[in-house]
């Protein structure tokens, strides 16, 4: 029996009853002062109110934000399971409208779904049913790139945020401010996405991730990646590549395709319904032909016996990316007895998670069972989150009188980040989960 997660509407919400006299006010639910589990109310003296994503934090076990109060529209920003992953949730109890891109949208009943079951197979809490994911589906509006909306009398627009595909910032502009709200965002063209291009505006919130760190020059990154993967092949093994299956599986696939062409690669996991719900928004892909060649030349598992083929392939890209379960530990079960063979990891491994464990420890858990890894393995940056420089510059393009530093970690990557901001003359606001504050002039903590 799975235990759920139950709000009690009104009583469990860190969110103030009273409504704001005057100015803007912005309070997070969850994202303010940790890295996902997004949710974030805006608020004026008109009641004007809009929540930006409602997700959760894919930990073991998961973290939830605070429980939404009533809120009629919802924009979310992209289809990631921290920034939409409590969306049916706020759906069944408030009857909210969601809105987003048309991929956005479509991907979102996948990460649901999978949602739903991993909760069940882990047996964590989850605060809403199967059933609210179809409310939940049903309540999409969906808009284009750089085609306004009206929200009361907040014109809202979507510009792209260069993460994943579909993925968006949300420009806002009221009577008293602009807004831009990044999402996660990235200014750098990956092989899927062209980068975020900045927007003038009088507040930005922006995602820190990777605050205090600089990614390695991508072209040099790539070179060492399609080496180490050669390498690897010439000495007579096979490379596992754990990959997310919404952006970075398609991704690695591209870069693969680009350079090592010779190679037989297989493709297994979510990934493969992603990929093809991408390429049927092509208005949302950097280059869709090439992508559409490079996924074509890839080898997709669909049956068992696929995936005894595939353990024959030079390489093979598979969810789940942090080998939490999926293919990729069938994979790695099998691959595991062979010295010659390796793993690359494409991302960010989190605590308490299968890759983080291999990488600290040289085990796993296989089928319940402590199994040591005695494979190679290495870590390689594709990351589609705005490094340092990226943020910094951006925040300076968009010429933002304020900015507020959220989705990020506290101690770590914020400090640097708004040691840099305030140095550029920003007004830098570090929010804090369950505590309101204030826009502009009327900047000041309310609780």
């Amino acid at each position: 029996m799975i235990q759920m997660v139950f709000y009690s509407p009104g009583r469990t919400t860190s969110y103030p009853e009273e409504h704001p006299e005057k100015g803007i006010r912005y309070h997070c639910l969850g994202g303010g002062d940790e890295v996902g589990n997004v949710g974030i109310i805006l608020e004026d003296a008109q009641k004007t109110r809009l929540l930006l994503d409602y997700g959760l934090a894919p930990t073991t076990p998961p973290r939830y934000p605070s429980e939404a109060p009533e809120v009629r529209d919802a924009v979310i920003t992209h289809s990631h399971v921290d920034h939409l992953g409590m969306a049916p949730w706020l759906c069944s109890n408030h009857r909210t409208r969601l809105h987003g891109t048309a991929l956005t949208a479509k991907i979102s009943e996948l990460m649901w779904h999978d949602c739903h079951k991993v909760s069940s197979i882990e047996k964590y809490p989850l605060a809403w049913d199967k059933r609210d994911i179809d409310t939940a589906l049903d309540s999409w509006n969906i808009h284009k790139f750089n085609d306004p909306w009206m929200h009361e009398d907040w014109k809202l627009e979507l510009q792209r945020a260069g993460h994943i595909p579909g993925a968006a910032m949300l420009n806002i502009e009221t009577p008293q401010r602009k807004i831009l709200l990044s999402g996660d965002f990235d200014t750098r063209d990956s092989p899927l996405t062209k980068g975020a291009q900045p927007v003038k505006t009088d507040t930005l919130f922006v995602e820190g991730t990777y605050g205090g760190r600089e990614h390695p020059p991508l072209i040099e990154e790539e070179q060492k990646f399609v080496t180490h993967v050669q390498r690897v092949i010439d000495r007579g093994g096979k490379v596992l590549i754990p990959a997310f299956a919404n952006g970075r599986t398609q991704d690695v696939v591209m870069r693969l395709h680009k350079y090592l062409p010779h190679l037989d690669v297989h493709v297994d996991g979510m990934g493969k319904r992603i990929a093809g719900m991408q390429m049927n928004h092509p208005e949302t892909l950097r280059d869709p032909d090439a992508f559409k060649t490079a996924w074509a030349w890839s080898r997709r598992v669909s049956s068992k016996s696929d995936r005894k083929k595939a353990l024959e392939a030079d390489v093979i890209v598979s969810t789940s990316g942090m080998l939490q379960g999926g293919p990729s530990i069938w994979y790695l079960n099998r691959l595991r007895h062979d010295p010659a063979n390796a793993i690359l990891f494409t991302g960010y491994q989190a605590s308490n998670t299968g890759g983080r464990k291999l990488q600290d420890e040289g085990k796993i858990n296989i089928f319940g069972n402590e199994t040591a890894i005695p494979l190679e393995w290495k870590s390689y940056s594709f990351s589609t989150h705005a490094g340092h420089k990226e943020i910094v510059d951006f925040a300076a393009a968009c010429d933002a009188e304020e900015v507020i530093v959220y989705h990020t970690d506290p101690t770590h990557a914020r400090p640097p980040l708004v040691e840099a901001l305030e140095k550029n003359g920003h007004i830098v606001h570090n929010p804090v989960n369950g505590i309101s504050e204030y826009l502009g002039e009327e900047y000041s903590r309310s609780n």
